[in-house]
């Protein structure tokens, strides 16, 4: 298994927006749009290309589209913040959700949605999730993916535990995970520490 942090100025600035207390429900969502799409961004760069022929103003030329569009998979409620940077960049790309909420005696996921399709015949998908923390949720949507027939699969998040990271590893996918730090560890009831809070609170001031 890959893991990328991103280690960018514009990361890191956005990253210290998120994390405080004091930002509001607005500004987290904001910055959380513009972080997305710095890793989505990198989290793509191996895309692949169709070579084409356009015509400038001056001359005909050759050039590049991009074609191989992924399968953008955002975990509800938190993974919805991070969807429209995802669609800015790849505006023709499939989306499919995946709804978990976390049972907070077990710490294991609730699956109530699923709309990713029987058969991916092959396609990237990348999952949307802020928060990488025990993994559990994050590893249902994998594995969903996988048995769809998912071909590479990348995980964006903005924050991982060390903890989650491991659950990926032994899970066995092989797949890559792109974040913008990984923090020190899980607290006694999931949350990773120092982290961010609950991500969909801050985002809709709903809990």
């Amino acid at each position: 298994m890959e893991v990328l942090v991103i280690d960018h100025p514009l990361v890191a600035d956005r990253l210290t927006n998120i994390r405080r207390t004091s930002t509001t429900n607005a500004s987290f969502r904001r910055n959380l749009h513009e972080i997305s799409i710095f890793l989505i961004y990198e989290a793509l760069q191996g895309i692949r290309l169709t070579e084409t022929r356009v015509d400038t103003p001056l001359a005909p030329t050759n050039s590049f589209v991009v074609e191989d569009q992924p399968v953008f998979v955002p975990i509800l409620r938190a993974g919805l913040g991070m969807l429209d940077a995802a669609l800015l960049l790849f505006p023709e790309s499939r989306v499919a959700f995946v709804g978990a909420k976390r049972d907070e005696e077990t710490l294991q996921p609730d699956m109530y949605l699923n709309t990713i399709p029987e058969t991916l015949d092959g396609a990237r998908v990348v999952v949307l999730d802020p928060a990488l923390a025990t993994g559990g949720s994050m590893i249902e949507a994998l594995e969903l993916a996988a048995a769809s027939g998912a071909g590479e699969i990348i995980v964006v998040t903005l924050l991982a535990s060390p903890e989650g990271i491991q659950a990926l590893k032994e899970n066995g996918l092989g797949v890559k995970v792109v974040t913008a730090a990984i923090d020190e560890r899980l607290n006694d009831v999931g949350y990773i520490y120092p982290g961010l809070g609950d991500a969909g609170d801050r985002q809709y001031g709903i809990n």
